[in-house]
């Protein structure tokens, strides 16, 4: 079995990792309210999707 001879410094473990990091997700802009919302979900602000509205979104009322 392989075991290795010495001990991986820590340069050469962050360099291995260096592409391990998390990227941003991919937003697109609601075509109705043009607010940012991820593509192929319905917009959580108008609750449109596809052109059509999926949800009644009501709007809070400040009591």
């Amino acid at each position: 079995m392989a075991v290795p001879k010495y001990r991986t410094s820590r340069s050469k473990v962050r360099m291995r990792r260096s592409h391990q990091a998390m990227a941003s997700p991919t937003t697109s802009e609601c075509p109705h309210c043009h607010e940012i919302k991820l593509p192929h979900r319905m917009c959580l602000h108008c609750g449109y999707y596809n052109g059509m509205e999926i949800v009644d979104v009501k709007k809070k009322s400040a009591d």
